[in-house]
């Protein structure tokens, strides 16, 4: 599976959910949103597909900000 597959989850358990139209902010990338399944958290936020396979989150992994989506 690669990382911008949708259901895609990295060591950091972050969820690929879904693909957006909107621009990125690395070089030619997308925003993808991406939701954290640690155990009370289930927080959502937008991250470039460059960074879905080391993001973590924003909420309760100390990660960097989400992208607006």
């Amino acid at each position: 599976m690669k990382s911008t597959d949708i259901g895609y989850i990295n060591k950091n358990n972050q969820e690929v959910i879904r693909r957006t139209d909107i621009q990125g902010t690395d070089y030619q990338q997308r925003v993808y949103v991406v939701r954290c399944n640690k155990p009370n958290c289930g927080y959502e936020y937008g991250a470039n597909g460059t960074d879905l396979f080391e993001r973590m989150c924003p909420k309760c992994q100390n990660g960097a900000p989400g992208l607006s989506y």
